[in-house]
């Protein structure tokens, strides 16, 4: 199970969750929900306190993944197959253009 800490300008807002079972899991933080109500990360995912399931990473995330010839550099570099989406996600977008940022949460184990 992978997992990311997602923001929302440097408010922690979420977390998101890929199963091992292959689904993806996006949870608005509680204190989240109650503080900034309208200030959702996408139109498509507005805040609110029941979990959203996909069983594909959802469109806001994968939009955030770079691309063309950046995707190329990213995958040979960091050695993640460009279809493993919630890889290159915790890989690089923790510094994105735009209000919203993705930082990994690691194992213990890693």
């Amino acid at each position: 199970m992978r997992q990311a800490k997602i923001f929302y300008d440097t408010i922690y807002c979420g977390k998101l969750t890929e199963t091992n079972d292959g689904e993806f899991v996006f949870q608005y933080e509680e204190d989240y929900v109650r503080n900034y109500p309208n200030q959702f990360v996408t139109f498509t995912m507005p805040v609110r306190e029941k979990e959203y399931k996909e069983k594909r990473l959802f469109a806001f995330f994968e939009g955030l993944i770079p691309e063309g010839w950046l995707l190329d550099i990213a995958s040979k570099n960091w050695k993640i197959n460009r279809n493993d989406r919630m890889g290159l996600l915790l890989a690089c977008c923790k510094n994105c253009i735009g209000a919203v940022s993705v930082e990994p949460i690691f194992d213990e184990d890693e």
